[in-house]
Formats: structure tokens, C-alpha cells, sequence
């Protein structure tokens, strides 16, 4: 079935009796905040915003669509690079209002609502010093980043988001309900650890927390020219490190900051962030080679996790374009690669050229999730972030410029989170070509007629016939 790309308003009104959220149609009051996502590239018009407020809602809201023949999208964080939260003429399942975060102390793990952020989660959990691996920004859809995969800070210690993931309730495209657990449907709690939101719309989630008594990170500033010796003694810094650190090397322009020196503002400058799940006393030992290096600008401290995860965050509204590349290996030559990749870096812009380490319980996590990436050592991220319409191919150019130069060291996989559309070639990449073929049959039980397909789209198998 073909969607349709429009649907009158007369229509949509059908829609809000017994519905508990709110209901947005082209023109009303609301309407163009209820459509904006983070990307602000991403101009669509849909012609229903289903602004849910339990899980009846979102059953009654992909009824109406299947009913109308409306292409459906779903919005948690809206965060997708690539736009994903929303369809042109079709209907948004919004699921903003659904953002309560509920914490077990004792079991140590939290419900959280389909639409909750970061931030949401990260302060939940901070009063009772514990954690779980979050994004590296605040503002996150806790929803869509867990089911992805999950990549952030913490990741080298207490594994990938979805390794955390103890259940999960669905709303199916029939607008039924599914729980999933180890316990109960397994292969569909299977396919929610990287398989995203192709099975259904995860209303919400039950994830394993970790004790997080504190936390400490370093922020060193290096002119570019220091950036190639920085980048080398963060590789080798992070290949012995524990767990239980972290962090990035990361291009960066310049920010107008009190302890940034104004000769580096609006500037190309090297930062070295470390985190730590410890003191920074303990930090400061396993980055005592980094604490060595020549450099202009440094923020060392103890720091809540909650806090250190707004400290790097992207601001809404701008221009977005993603990608990445997972590296079989770090060595010098990638090293000079990476670094010279910053040459051509939009400065001044918000984006970003970044070095992610891996490894730890990322590594050791189930191999036999759909994440190929996991085994890879290194990840580099290039960024681009940036205001004005007329930089797009510029900066676009300069993201595939580092994903070509990053080649020879690339392992094929990569985590889809960080990228937006680029074909499906890099879809399977991103699951694995036998992981792939497992997703699909389990696509093709819980949706087979693929409504939820404004995603990283895994096709149901008996399409592929």
C-alpha cells in the first residue's frame, strides 16, 4: 500500500475523541513547533501531529493512520540526523508527553517513558549515584538511541545502551500491545538491541543502572599544530586504559568561553576530553601523559554525570549532516589521516571532528547482537553542524572527505545512529548481512507490511521474496 501524502483536516478531527494528548493539523495553533526537529534541514509538513499522552493514544493514533492510508513517522527525541521523526503529509506519532522517568532503587533500574531525553533519564538517576550509558548530549531521545545501539561516555564501562535494556513495551502497527524480554518474546527483546524502531513504537523502557558514585573529566585546548602528538598520546593513553575512562580528541572551533584564551576563539583548536567513572584524583593518574602535553586551555574537575552530559551539547536549530566510519585499527598513518581531515574543518561552525575510543564492555558485550561495530577499536565521527544554507555542500564535502580518508583502517561496519541516509548498503553494514536476514524475519511477524519505515529500514522478509 502506497500512503497518501494528505489527509483533510475534517479527517483529522476524527481522531480526537477519547484521544488524551494533543492533536496539531496544518494551519492550527502550534502546529509548526509540533513539526520542528532538531535539523532544522528537515522542512516537512505533515498533515497530523498525534501529540501522545499514555499508550492509548498512540494505539488510537496508528489506527487513524492505517484507517486514512497515512505514511507513519515517529518522534521520541527527534534527534535523527536524517529526519526521521517526521513524514511529509503523513501522520507524526508524537511522543514527547511521554517522558516520566521512574527509578528502582533497589533493583537498580528505571522505567522510562518513549519520549523521554537524556536529561530526563541522567537527572532521575543522579540523587541515588547511578547511571547508565547515555548519548553524549542531553537532549537525546533516550528511545531511539537505546534501541540503535547506544554509544556514549560510559560505554567502556558499563557496555552499549541496549546491553542494558531489560524490557520494552510496543505498540504494533495494528495499534496492539507487545511486552519484550528475555523472558518474554525473545527474539523481538533480540531484535530491540540495535534493530531500532522497525518493530513498533516503544512507548517504554526498562534499563539496568550502575552505581556512579562520581565522576571527573579533563578538557585540554591545543593549538592545531599540537594536535597530531595530542591525538597519539590519547590512542596510546586509552589502548591501557580501564574501563572505567573515556573521552574523545576533538576539532573544534574555538568557543567564546571565560577560560578559553580570546587568540583561540572562533579558531581550528584540539581538545582531549577524558571522562571517568572515579575521582578526579584517580583520572588524573590514568591521564598523567595528556596532563604532560604543551597546551593553551584546560578544564579539569569532578563533575556530575547529568552535568557533564549538557557540556558538549549541539544547539537546535542548525544545519546537520553526519557520518562515520569504525576502525579494525589506530596506527600512525590513520593517526596523520585524522588529523589532517581538521585542515579543512568549517571554522567557524559548530561541528565537530571527532576520535571516539571503543573497546572495554563494548567489546565484551553479546556478539550476537545486531551491532557489528561493537569490536571495533576506534570511531571517527565527523560532525558538521552549521547556520547557513549556502556552507551545505561545502560541509557536506568535507564529511565525506573524512570518511574516504579513514577508509583503508575501516572495518565496513557502523553504527547508524551517527549517520543519516546513505544507502542500504550501509543499513545492513550497520547490523551485519546474518543479522540482517534474523531482523527481517522478525520485521516481517510484528510489521509486516512495513508501516515503520522512516527508520534505518530493515524490510520484512516476506518482501524479499
Amino acid at each position: 500500500m502506497t500512503p497518501r501524502t494528505s489527509v483533510p483536516d475534517a479527517a483529522a478531527a476524527g481522531l480526537r475523541p477519547d484521544f488524551g494528548g494533543e492533536i496539531h493539523v496544518r494551519g492550527g495553533p502550534g502546529y509548526d513547533e509540533a513539526r520542528t526537529v532538531f535539523n532544522s534541514m528537515i522542512d516537512r509538513r505533515p498533515a497530523v501531529v498525534a501529540q501522545c499522552a499514555a499508550e492509548a493514544d498512540v494505539s488510537r493514533a496508528l489506527r487513524f493512520a492505517r484507517d486514512e492510508g497515512l505514511e507513519v513517522a515517529v518522534r521520541g527525541g527527534g534527534h535523527s540526523v536524517a529526519g526521521m521523526a517526521l513524514s511529509e503529509g503523513g501522520l507524526v506519532v508524537d511522543l514527547r508527553r511521554m517522558r516520566a522517568v521512574e527509578v528502582d532503587r533497589d533493583a537498580r533500574s528505571a522505567r522510562v517513558g518513549g519520549g523521554a531525553v537524556m536529561s530526563d533519564l541522567d537527572r532521575a538517576t543522579q540523587p541515588y549515584a547511578l547511571a547508565t550509558t547515555g548519548g553524549r548530549v542531553s537532549t537525546t531521545g533516550v528511545g531511539g538511541f537505546t534501541l540503535g545501539g547506544g554509544s556514549g561516555w560510559l560505554e567502556r564501562g558499563f557496555g552499549l545502551a541496549c546491553d542494558n535494556l531489560l524490557a520494552a513495551d510496543l505498540v504494533t502497527a495494528d495499534g496492539g500491545t507487545v511486552h519484550a524480554s528475555a523472558d518474554e518474546n525473545p527474539e523481538l527483546f533480540w531484535a530491540l538491541h540495535g534493530g531500532g524502531g522497525n518493530f513498533g513504537v516503544v512507548t517504554s523502557l526498562t534499563l539496568r543502572l550502575h552505581d556512579l558514585p562520581a565522576m571527573s573529566m579533563a578538557l585540554l585546548l591545543l593549538r592545531p599544530e599540537n594536535g597530531p602528538e595530542a591525538v597519539r598520546t590519547f590512542r596510546d593513553v586509552m589502548e591501557s586504559a580501564p574501563d572505567a575512562a573515556g573521552g574523545a580528541c576533538i576539532y573544534i572551533t574555538g568557543p567564546p568561553e571565560e577560560w578559553v584564551p580570546e587568540a583561540l576563539v572562533g579558531r581550528l583548536v584540539c581538545g582531549v576530553l577524558v571522562t571517568y567513572a572515579g575521582t578526579e584524583a584517580e583520572l588524573r593518574g590514568v591521564a598523567a601523559p595528556l596532563l604532560a602535553l604543551e597546551r593553551e586551555a584546560e578544564v579539569i574537575d569532578a563533575i556530575g554525570y547529568a552535568d557533564l552530559q549538557c557540556m558538549l551539547d549541539d544547539p537546535p536549530g542548525m544545519r546537520n549532516y553526519w557520518s562515520a566510519e569504525y576502525l579494525d585499527g589506530f596506527p600512525d598513518e590513520a593517526t596523520a589521516a585524522f588529523c589532517a581531515g581538521a585542515a579543512t574543518l568549517p571554522v567557524p561552525s559548530n561541528s565537530q571532528h571527532v576520535l571516539f575510543p571503543m573497546g572495554g564492555a563494548v567489546a565484551r558485550g553479546p556478539a550476537d547482537y545486531p551491532l557489528p561495530w561493537r569490536s571495533s577499536p576506534w570511531a571517527v565521527h565527523p560532525f558538521g553542524v552549521w547556520e547557513n544554507a549556502a556552507d551545505d555542500e561545502q560541509v557536506k564535502g568535507w564529511v565525506r572527505e573524512v570518511r574516504a580518508a579513514m577508509n583503508p583502517w575501516a572495518s565496513g561496519a557502523v553504527y547508524l545512529n551517527f549517520i543519516g541516509r546513505e544507502g542500504q548498503e550501509r543499513v545492513v553494514a550497520g547490523f551485519g548481512e546474518r543479522a540482517y536476514e534474523r531482523l527481517s524475519r522478525v520485521k516481517a511477524e510484528y510489521d509486516p507490511d512495513n508501516v515503520f519505515h522512516l527508520n534505518h529500514n530493515v524490510k520484512p522478509a516476506v518482501a524479499m521474496v
